[in-house]
């Protein structure tokens, strides 16, 4: 019996022994693999330490553009609202520009219109500008003949201008027509202009071209202040105040929805492959005339020595 308790004391201390040598073993493995992971384990709180400044900084910016707005002038914030309130309200404006006649001697119509009558609109005032391009012209001599017969009131402006030259040696030309009420609309107004085609060169294929007439410039000036200048004026221009007046007014360019984007002329042109031909019959011709007219004149007419 004392055998026996005295090994089964052994074993317990063995047991007991070898637990603790276990634990041991645990605790020094558990050391050495935290140890293996310290690193990673940096990196990973680095992550974090520099996603939490990152959410810090954001936080501050949205705090200091909410105490931007918070702090702007109201009177900037009532004027942005009265601004779309008086857009919101205004009356659009209209152009229609429309070509008149065949041939060579066009004629441009511009009609500008107000969607909504306007009270004291008569007070105003409209000028159109318009960029007439190369192979157009406007006769200057015609506008002056037009204008002592009141049919229109438009002035170039553009200088070194020929009404000889052909499209190829020409440049674009700027002409201003001073627009009218129109007699059967009380908000609408006019502006009349001649123009003619200019010679083309030749092709080798299609007999024809074409020319694009942009859309003009519409510019307003009112004796006093309307809405509508708060809703589509864009920039001011300097021009006479009128066709035969040498005051100079700072219009304001409107801006205004057009029914057409542009117009498109077509120009018929000769061929290359007619030169021989076109220059033979003409030489010909200016012989034929020539000696007709030499014979005219030693038949009927009366010399003396």
């Amino acid at each position: 019996m004392a055998r026996r308790g005295a090994e089964r004391r052994r074993s317990e201390v063995g047991a007991q022994r070898g637990s603790e040598e276990w634990r041991e073993a645990y605790a020094g493995s558990y050391v050495r693999i935290s140890s293996r992971r310290d690193p990673l384990g940096r990196a990973f709180s680095g992550v974090l330490a520099a996603r939490a400044v990152a959410v810090r900084v954001a936080a501050w910016l949205l705090l200091w553009e909410a105490a931007a707005l918070t702090c702007a002038p109201a009177s900037a914030l009532t004027a942005a609202l009265a601004d779309a309130d008086i857009r919101a309200t205004c009356s659009e404006i209209i152009l229609r520009q429309e070509i008149l006649k065949d041939g060579f001697h066009r004629d441009i119509l511009i009609k500008v219109k107000f969607e909504e009558s306007i009270e004291n609109l008569q007070t105003c005032r409209f000028l159109i500008k318009h960029y007439i391009p190369a192979g157009l012209f406007v006769d200057p001599y015609e506008l002056a003949s037009l204008q002592e017969k009141n049919v229109t009131e438009a002035v170039m402006i553009s200088e070194n201008f020929s009404i000889e030259a052909p499209n190829y040696l020409s440049t674009e030309s700027e002409v201003l027509i001073y627009a009218r009420q129109d007699s059967q609309c009380i908000h609408c107004f006019q502006a009349f202009l001649p123009v003619h085609y200019r010679y083309h060169r030749p092709q080798s294929k299609d007999g024809e071209t074409f020319i694009v007439v942009n859309n003009p410039d519409l510019l307003m000036y009112c004796d006093q202040e309307f809405p509508i200048l708060n809703c589509w004026a864009q920039s001011e221009v300097a021009a006479p105040c009128a066709l035969k007046s040498k005051d100079i007014c700072q219009w304001n360019n409107m801006k205004y929805k057009s029914v057409y984007k542009n117009v498109t002329l077509q120009v018929p042109v000769g061929l290359t492959i007619h030169t021989s031909l076109v220059c033979s019959v003409t030489l010909l011709t200016t012989i034929l005339c020539s000696i007709l007219i030499l014979v005219a004149v030693f038949n009927y007419g009366h010399f003396s020595l």
